[in-house]
């Protein structure tokens, strides 16, 4: 027996979906610098995903009235876009500001909302100008004032048009591809100066909200970290303390002084028996970044984290790395997303909401990113040309179920934004794997509905959907 539900959510509730500049926009006629993402393809084209860079990508630059047609037809409300650095500034990130790109983002944001779909600025997501990588990327005090000069100017040409400004997306992400993973250029392994970067980035987020709050803009301002609850494998003490400390480095890292203002004592506690802070730091940096928080929270949710004790010596000898204090659990009978390799758990949408309830004051927020990719999505095309993507649809009902569960429970979410609106390419990935609601024939540019997308119009026509809820589990 089944006890079918409408879940409702709050008036107003922001629908839409998200995506980055570099991965949709394509290079256009506006002038572009070299971002680290056309360097690294000019210098090492096969790492890259049957060799494709993001010179076309979804060619959003020129097909963006297109574009805002297909969101309105897949029940956005509400949009995501970030805003390309390399375009502002053709010249290296500095220097003079290129009106052409003024042109567009105008054009495409007054587009939107003509059309009722908010604008969501984002200004980085990943695509540093490879002239500032040059001069020490977010290792750099001369990049951070560069990027503050960059957000002081889209906050003056666009501050009009923006319903909600983010400082990063993901800013954790560079960090651990640059400084750990080897998936982020310039692809250097060193956790120190990884710690360098990372206080940068986070007093440039401070630096920006500092530059938006004296302008006094009617919007709001805040940054979209990718979080996952993280979860030991058992109650042993030893499992306890290695998610502990597993939490520390991935979650409290950026979440505690983006939206507190103070770094995890713990943590430092940590890197300074190791020797890993960063050095380069004063006290007017820590009292900005005290005073200059994240006023909204979007919040990246794809799996949860699992860890255990470890199980083996660490050779000390090695680069410094946070698994040295703990390794990954595979949970027996995981359900998995077999193409991307990530753990479906969508209860963890849930978890993490209840945190920033119970830990951020919680801090007004939305789902930022959730979405399921997958390969060879043509397998699933009917006659018509469309994708029956029911597993798609699946994945987002079955997330918006727990998100409907903490709302209910109190926590201020106000919306939630898919990865992503149309096929988009995924950096080193490329089109690997599939997410959009659109999907994208590369050849022909062709863009049409998948099945989710319709489920998506009427999810927001009707702002909820119909949910066995004796699937939530406790």
């Amino acid at each position: 027996m089944t006890t079918m539900k409408k879940l409702t959510f709050p008036d107003d509730f922001w629908w839409g979906s998200a995506w980055s500049a570099e991965q949709a926009e394509g290079k256009g006629e506006t002038g572009k610098a070299e971002t680290i993402w056309d360097r690294w393809f000019k210098e090492q084209p096969y790492r890259f995903y049957q060799r494709i860079d993001s010179s076309i990508t979804t060619d959003h630059i020129h097909q963006y009235k297109e574009d805002i047609e297909l969101m309105k037809k897949t029940g956005h409300n509400s949009f995501r876009v970030s805003i390309s650095w390399a375009r502002m500034f053709p010249n290296g990130g500095t220097g003079k500001v290129n009106p052409k790109a003024i042109s567009f983002y105008r054009k495409l944001f007054s587009e939107m909302n003509n059309n009722g779909i908010k604008v969501f600025a984002n200004l980085y997501h990943f695509d540093m100008p490879a002239t500032l990588q040059d001069k020490g990327g977010w290792e750099s005090r001369e990049v951070v004032d560069a990027y503050v000069h960059y957000a002081e100017t889209c906050f003056k040409e666009f501050g009009d048009l923006v319903c909600h400004w983010f400082t990063f997306n993901e800013p954790l992400g560079p960090i651990l591809g640059t400084y750990r993973e080897d998936f982020h250029y310039p692809n250097l392994i060193d956790f120190k100066r990884g710690a360098q970067a990372a206080f940068f980035t986070i007093l440039a987020h401070a630096k920006a909200i500092q530059v938006f709050k004296e302008l006094a803009l009617p919007s709001k301002i805040g940054v979209i970290l990718n979080l996952s609850p993280t979860f030991p494998r058992s109650q042993n003490p030893a499992d306890v303390k290695a998610a502990e400390i597993a939490d520390l480095f991935y979650t409290r890292s950026f979440l505690d002084p983006m939206v507190k203002g103070n770094f995890s004592k713990k943590l430092i506690l940590l890197l300074q028996e190791y020797n890993q802070l960063p050095e380069d730091y004063t006290k007017e940096d820590l009292v900005c970044i005290y005073e200059n928080t994240a006023q909204i929270l979007g919040l990246n949710y794809y799996e949860p984290r699992r860890v255990k004790s470890r199980s083996s010596m660490v050779d000390t000898s090695s680069p410094f790395l946070p698994e040295w204090f703990f390794e990954p659990h595979i949970m027996p009978g995981r359900r998995m997303n077999e193409y991307r390799g990530w753990e479906i758990y969508e209860k963890g949408i849930y978890d993490l909401c209840m945190d920033i309830k119970n830990h951020y004051g919680n801090i007004e927020a939305f789902i930022s990113e959730n979405g399921m990719g997958v390969a060879d999505e043509e397998r699933f095309m009917d006659d018509t040309g469309q994708i029956i993507d029911d597993y798609r649809i699946e994945y987002i009902k079955d997330h918006l179920a727990y998100l409907w569960k903490a709302i209910n429970e109190g926590c201020n979410i106000k919306g939630y934004h898919l990865w992503t609106f149309i096929d988009c390419w995924s950096w080193i990935n490329a089109y690997k794997n599939r997410y959009g609601l659109v999907s994208l024939d590369l050849t022909t540019q062709k863009r049409t509905i998948k099945k989710s997308g319709e489920f998506y119009k009427q999810l927001s026509d009707t702002n909820g959907f119909r949910y066995d809820v004796d699937l939530l589990v406790e």
